[in-house]
């Protein structure tokens, strides 16, 4: 098992407050090195998209011109 498969195994996972009652839940979880994990609530245990500080600054942007 790799370092960052263990760190997500371990990871602070939290909802999103933007997601809905229904089938969008989203959650995210701070890694080390400033690294974000975001992932499908309904699918805990499947993949997870790791992004890097500027990726996730790119996301948030995009998400707040929505």
């Amino acid at each position: 098992m790799t370092h960052l498969q263990r760190e997500l195994n371990g990871a602070a996972w939290r909802t999103s407050s933007h997601s809905g009652s229904g089938d969008q839940c989203v959650e995210v979880a701070p890694l080390s090195s400033d690294l974000r994990a975001v992932r499908d609530s309904k699918d805990p245990g499947g993949p997870a998209l790791v992004l890097t500080p500027h990726a996730w600054q790119a996301l948030l942007d995009s998400i707040r011109e929505v």
